[in-house]
C-alpha cells in the first residue's frame, strides 16, 4: 500500500528540507511550500489520510488561519502542529483542531527532534494500515457513517456502568463505563460495531471527549446520592498525542469539583506500545496530577517488560479470553498467573476481567487476585438500574450477584 502524501508548511527553507528528507526516509511522497497561499492555491482537495505538518507562525496567513481554513475543506488532513514559542501556544492550538473537527496527531516544539518526528510518522502508517483494515467492516455495517457522527453530537450515545469488585472484601471498589449506542430503529448498539468507524472517521476524539464528560458528570450525580465509586473509562490511543489532555482531563474534574482519583483511563497493550515515546509525557503527567491509568487486555500485546516499567501504571486488567478459558486450559490458566504476579511485583492491582463462574472466582481468589469483573458477578447496567444497584453495598456484592 503506498503512502498518504505529507504537506510541509513552513517559513524557514531549511526546515522543509529537513523534515522532507525524514518523510521520505518513511517512504511519504512530499510537498513543501513556504507560504501557506501557494498551498492552498496547488491544492482544492486533500488526498485521503494525508497529513499537513502545520507551523504555528508563519507570515501573511498563520497557522490559526489555516486551522480555520482547513475546517471549512470537504477532505481535511491530518495535523501536526509546530512552534518555536512556549507550549501554551501549542496547546491552544489543539484546542482549536478539536474545536474545528480537525485530527491532531501531535504537537511538536522547535527545533524539531528527528528521531521524535521518525516515529510519529511510523505510527501514523500504522494509523492509516487500521483504518484501511475496517473499510471492509464499514461497508457491511448496519448503518451510515454520517449516523454516528449524529449520533455521537446529538446524544444517542450513553454508558453502562459495569461494577468492579474487591475479591478480599467482597465489595464494589469501582465502575468501568461502557458506551453504547442507543439507535433510533435498531435498538442498542455495541461499541465492537461502531468503534473502528469512529476510528477511520477520525472521530474517535469527538467520541472519547464525550465519554469522559459522561462519565465524569454521572460521577457528580453519585456523588450527591452519597454514592463514591471510582469510573474507569476506556480511551483510544490516538489521545496520548495530544499534550494538553492532563489539562483538558483536569478542567472537566475541577469543573464537577471531582477529585482525579475518582477517574481512571485505560488503554490497551497493543495500542499503547505503539504510541510510546510520546504518551510516556501525558500518561507520567496524568500520574501526577492523581489520576488512575489502567493497561487493558494485558496478554495480548507484545509489551517487554523494560517498558512496562518505565510506565506510570496503577492497574493491570488481564485480558478475559485468558481468565474465561483458565478453567480447561493449563496454559491460559499459567499466563493468569504470571500476570498476577508480575502486576504486583509491578505495585498494579489486578483485575481480571471475563469473570463467568464461582470456578473461575475461586480459582482467581487462590491466585490472589485483587479485583474481579464479569457476567457472574454484574453485567453491564444503564444509569437507572446500575444507581439502585450501587444502592446495595451494605450486602455483599458476591452474594447479591449469584442470586441474579
Amino acid at each position: 500500500m503506498s503512502q498518504p502524501p505529507i504537506y510541509i508548511l513552513d517559513d524557514e527553507s531549511q526546515v522543509l528540507s529537513l523534515l522532507s528528507d525524514i518523510a521520505q526516509c518513511v517512504s511519504f511522497e512530499t510537498k513543501c511550500y513556504l507560504r501557506a497561499k501557494d498551498l492552498f492555491a496547488e491544492i482544492e482537495v486533500f488526498d485521503k489520510n494525508s497529513v499537513l505538518v502545520l507551523d504555528l507562525s508563519m507570515p501573511e496567513m498563520d497557522g490559526i488561519e489555516v486551522m480555520r481554513y482547513l475546517a471549512s475543506m470537504t477532505v481535511k488532513p491530518s495535523l501536526i502542529l509546530m512552534s518555536g514559542q512556549d507550549v501554551g501556544v501549542l496547546h491552544a492550538a489543539e484546542r482549536l483542531c478539536a474545536a474545528h473537527h480537525l485530527e491532531h496527531l501531535a504537537s511538536l516544539k522547535k527545533p524539531i527532534q528527528i528521531t521524535e518526528f521518525q516515529e510519529l510518522l511510523q505510527r501514523h502508517v500504522a494509523r492509516v494500515s487500521y483504518r484501511c483494515a475496517t473499510t471492509l467492516k464499514e461497508v457491511n455495517a448496519e448503518f451510515e457513517p454520517y449516523e454516528l457522527l449524529f449520533a455521537i453530537k446529538n446524544n444517542q450515545l450513553e454508558l453502562f456502568y459495569q461494577p468492579k469488585v474487591n475479591l478480599k472484601t467482597r465489595g464494589i471498589v469501582g465502575l468501568e463505563a461502557l458506551v453504547r449506542w442507543r439507535h433510533p430503529t435498531k435498538g442498542v448498539i455495541l461499541p465492537d460495531k461502531f468503534i473502528s468507524i469512529a476510528v477511520y472517521h477520525g472521530w474517535i476524539g469527538l467520541l472519547t471527549n464525550w465519554v469522559i464528560e459522561k462519565a465524569v458528570q454521572q460521577e457528580e450525580i453519585w456523588h450527591r446520592l452519597d454514592l463514591h465509586f471510582p469510573v474507569a473509562v476506556n480511551i483510544c490511543a490516538d489521545s496520548f498525542t495530544g499534550l494538553s489532555l492532563p489539562e483538558q482531563l483536569m478542567e472537566t474534574l475541577n469543573a464537577k469539583m471531582l477529585h482525579p482519583t475518582m477517574l481512571t483511563l485505560e488503554v490497551t497493550e497493543t495500542a499503547l506500545m505503539g504510541e510510546l515515546s510520546t504518551s510516556l509525557d501525558i500518561l507520567t503527567r496524568l500520574r501526577l496530577k492523581g489520576v488512575g491509568l489502567s493497561i487493558d487486555d494485558f496478554g495480548t500485546g507484545y509489551s517487554s517488560l523494560s517498558q512496562l516499567h518505565r510506565l506510570p501504571f496503577t492497574e493491570l486488567k488481564i485480558d478475559c479470553s485468558f481468565v474465561t478459558a483458565m478453567l480447561a486450559d493449563a496454559e491460559a490458566k499459567a499466563i493468569v498467573r504470571t500476570c498476577i504476579i508480575l502486576g504486583h511485583e509491578l505495585n498494579m492491582l489486578v483485575v481480571a476481567e471475563g469473570v463467568e463462574s464461582l470456578e473461575h472466582l475461586d480459582l482467581l481468589q487462590e491466585m490472589g487476585c485483587d479485583i474481579v469483573q464479569g457476567y457472574f458477578l454484574c453485567r453491564p447496567l444503564p444509569v437507572e438500574e446500575i444507581t439502585s444497584y450501587l444502592k446495595t453495598q451494605n450486602t455483599a456484592v458476591l452474594e447479591v450477584c449469584s442470586e441474579n
